[in-house]
């Protein structure tokens, strides 16, 4: 039987790599292959903590696993991949754990692909601004129509949130919402001056043309004044998609990648963006970030000189 190979020496015995493969040879009895898929991605960890200025795993935390997590699937790597590196960064601080090496696991929070959720297609911006003038405004429901895409894209908003917005939590003069995410909490939105433009007209004109005694004071209506439903929503978007001439997969959920990835591009905060889309957690913003590297190496390759 072969040894995997050794470490390379530019891995300091900080890391504690040669242990953890000796406790998988002899403790675990683990394959040849195996463990030299183990060391393989134990040494990336190990040179990515080094390069963020870690000197061993027990100045490592869950914000640098994170990191780690999302520099693979900036490479490309398949989420079969990027699961087994995990696996094995989990695996690597167990072992340090129970050797009293480590004293906590930053693993232990750490998601894995499984979790992961695939991001729609996001818009341009040129293709928004067709699909926000598709409404043809002869129609009767042309200004609600409207008025749902100006605030969709303009807030971010969840498409739950959109459908449950009532009339009172909305401020027009202020530009803004308020908004009842995940959990029921409470958050304010921004609303954009031409969503503002859009809302004031339907709330006007068409709202109280719907309104029937049934509208429970929700914002946006169907044909008969009840309140539209998830179902709904997909339906009205799937049809001004259709009439503008976007050819791409667009769900109501598109609107708010597109909102978060703009904002992005055009050099928003992390930390404000996580704010208006309401995440606990800004590692789940941080998804977004992908998409404005990938457009800033587009940009990157069209316009440097030596690219």
């Amino acid at each position: 039987m072969n040894a995997p190979a050794q470490p390379v020496p530019e891995t300091p015995r900080a890391f504690h790599v040669a242990p953890f493969l000796d406790h998988l040879r002899f403790e675990r009895g683990l394959s040849d292959e195996t463990l030299a898929a183990y060391e393989h991605d134990v040494l990336r960890l190990a040179a990515f903590l080094r390069q963020r200025g870690r000197t061993g795993p027990g100045d490592a935390g869950t914000a640098d696993l994170r990191a780690f997590v999302l520099e693979l699937k900036d490479l490309g790597l398949a989420a079969s991949s990027i699961g087994r590196n995990v696996s094995a960064v989990r695996t690597y601080f167990s072992f340090l754990v129970a050797e009293n090496i480590v004293v906590g696991d930053p693993s232990d929070r750490l998601q894995t692909p499984k979790g992961w959720r695939s991001l729609p297609e996001v818009l341009s911006v040129e293709e928004i601004a067709r699909l926000l003038e598709t409404p043809d405004l002869s129609h009767p429901l042309a200004w609600r129509d409207r008025a749902m895409l100006e605030f969709a894209y303009a807030s971010g908003v969840r498409v739950s949130e959109l459908i449950d917005l009532q009339i009172r939590n909305l401020s027009l003069e202020e530009g803004s919402a308020v908004v009842f995410g995940k959990g029921a909490k409470e958050r304010l939105v921004p609303v954009g001056r031409r969503a503002v433009g859009a809302l004031s007209l339907y709330l006007r004109e068409t709202r109280p043309r719907l309104e029937s005694g049934k509208g429970e004071g929700r914002v946006f209506l169907n044909a008969r004044g009840r309140p539209l439903t998830r179902m709904g929503v997909w339906k009205i978007l799937r049809q001004h998609v259709e009439d503008a001439g976007i050819e791409k997969h667009v769900s109501p959920h598109t609107l708010r990648h597109s909102f978060a990835t703009h904002l992005l591009e055009g050099g928003a905060d992390l930390v404000a963006v996580q704010e208006m889309l309401g995440h606990a957690d800004i590692a789940t913003t941080q998804i977004y970030t992908h998409i404005d590297r990938r457009y800033l190496a587009e940009v990157h390759r069209s316009f440097h000189p030596r690219a």
